[in-house]
């Protein structure tokens, strides 16, 4: 496997027993220095891929390297190098953060403690209570401390924002960022698609364990469709436009407007709509949520990749 790229997957495949693949044939390469979202409801096989490459448990078939070490093989290599949120952080309930961040900087030969209480100011965070006290949004804090503090070549975070208020979910954007602008890649899974479009460089989406597609952000908000809506001056039918080429997704909105979804050129539309008054039509850009429920929205996956990808 090629020692450019940071990440890269060939075929990993993992099938638990007696289930059908949680993971299928993932095939996916991550570059130095971007941030990679990997996005994709729950159960879709998030978190599998992430416990795959930190060799948490065995692929069933295919193969994964990160800096071009085999996760297998050289797993302990590779770990030093990472930062790692899981999904749950269950660590020790009578020991208060200090102490957790003390004892593993440790195991890493030592504490910056200036950047660890750097990142807990940002964070509004109090180190010194017991971990047993924490709610679920400053157990994501700690969390993000203890993968951060050591400054990794990369970070691997699962669902880092889950619990987080929105001024913290801004506040964890800027450390992302920041971390980019040091040299760090980073890979998170997430639902959140708000936090994918504002810092992702690029998507993978991930659809019942398979990879459905993988994008620039800039890409994806440029595909070939927009959603209209269409103000009439009388009652009209989701009829009048429902027949038309491109046109998709058509609802009435009270009488006499009309929501779609359009790809391709405006004009048969305006054709269509010639013979009633239309007092007004607003246009959207797709935001990355359209684009994602277009992968979930009923139809196959393929036709859907066909579509975002032209």
């Amino acid at each position: 496997m090629a020692s450019q790229v940071v990440i890269q997957t060939e075929k990993l495949t993992k099938v638990y027993s007696g289930g059908k693949p949680a993971l299928e044939d993932l095939s996916l390469t991550v570059a130095p220095g971007e941030i990679f979202g990997y996005l994709g409801p729950n159960g879709a096989g998030k978190t599998t891929t992430i416990r795959l490459l930190l060799d948490l448990i065995r692929p069933t078939s295919g193969r994964a390297a990160i800096f071009g070490l085999d996760t297998i093989a050289q797993s302990v290599a590779i770990r030093q190098r990472i930062g790692f949120l899981p999904g749950e952080l269950n660590l020790w309930d009578r020991l208060t953060a200090r102490e957790i961040v003390n004892y593993m900087g440790n195991l890493r030969g030592g504490v910056n403690t200036a950047y660890v209480n750097e990142l807990a100011e940002r964070l509004n965070f109090d180190l010194t209570k017991r971990m047993r006290t924490y709610s679920t949004g400053n157990k994501r804090k700690l969390g993000l401390i203890l993968a951060l503090m050591h400054k990794p070549d990369l970070l691997i975070l699962d669902e880092p924002s889950s619990g987080l208020d929105p001024l913290m979910q801004q506040t964890f954007n800027q450390l992302m960022l920041e971390a980019k602008a040091n040299g760090q890649t980073v890979f998170l899974s997430s639902h959140v698609l708000n936090e994918v479009q504002a810092i992702c460089d690029r998507v993978g989406i991930l659809r019942d364990g398979k990879l459905q597609a993988v994008e620039t952000v800039e890409r994806l908000t440029r595909v070939d469709f927009r959603k209209v809506t269409l103000k009439f001056r009388d009652a009209v039918s989701p009829l009048l436009v429902s027949s038309v080429a491109g046109v998709s997704k058509v609802s009435a909105e009270g009488a006499n407007v009309l929501s779609l979804q359009l790809a391709g050129d405006f004009d048969p539309l305006l054709k269509a709509v010639s013979s009633a008054y239309v007092q007004d039509i607003l246009v959207e850009t797709p935001t990355l949520e359209d684009i994602f429920l277009t992968f979930y929205g009923g139809q196959p996956a393929n036709n859907h990749r066909e579509k975002v990808m032209s």
